[in-house]
């Protein structure tokens, strides 16, 4: 399976997010590379075409999806009733690695996404793997038992607390269980990046 392997810091300084800690991103706050400071007052000066492409990016990096899979959530979209641009944004929120990301059973996606790939992830009971998986509304979500005494789960309680949750998932900290309780809309799909300039980049 293909993988970003570009690093966390260098990627967030090349686009001006954070994605890992932020202290590093403040650190050198341009762009990676000796032109670093000077593109980083280019920035400003973008063409249409290149603001399109940069939010396009942001997004991508932000989920961590590669181009062939985020072009396919786009035509996904793009075939559903209403504005494209919500559409494209509720679906990568609701992918299964984000929710346990936004649930707070892991520090970055990076880890939600490995937490999913190795079986630690129950949905409805059932045991799912794929970081990619599409959670509905009323799904409920649940930590394998043989699960919970394993390293990386018992960091729970200390990345619960580095978020806020969003109001359309619930969460029962006693028993490590969360619920999809309405779907992602209005200041939900709020996610650091312009949707509608992605919506230009396919549509050129």
């Amino acid at each position: 399976m293909a993988k970003q392997r570009t690093p966390i810091v260098k990627l967030s300084r090349r686009l001006g997010i954070v994605l890992g800690k932020e202290k590093y991103v403040r650190r050198r706050a341009y762009p990676p590379g000796v032109h670093g400071p000077k593109q980083a007052k280019s920035r400003s000066r973008l063409s249409a075409f290149g603001e399109q492409l940069r939010e396009k990016q942001k997004a991508k990096a932000i989920y961590g999806i590669l181009e062939k899979q985020f072009s396919g959530y786009f035509k996904k979209a793009s075939r559903k009733e209403g504005n494209t641009a919500e559409s494209l944004v509720r679906l990568l929120e609701l992918r299964l690695d984000n929710i346990v990301y936004r649930l707070g059973w892991a520090r970055t996606r990076r880890q939600a996404r490995q937490i999913v790939n190795h079986g630690f992830i129950l949905v409805n009971r059932n045991s799912v793997d794929i970081p990619s998986y599409s959670v509905s509304m009323g799904d409920e979500l649940s930590i394998k038992p043989s699960k919970i005494e394993k390293g990386i789960i018992k960091m729970i309680p200390e990345a619960a607390n580095l978020g806020t949750l969003p109001r359309w998932i619930a969460r029962d900290e006693k028993a490590v269980t969360g619920k999809i309780t309405s779907i992602p809309e209005g200041e939900d799909l709020d996610q650091g990046f312009d949707p509608t300039l992605i919506v230009e980049f396919y549509s050129r």
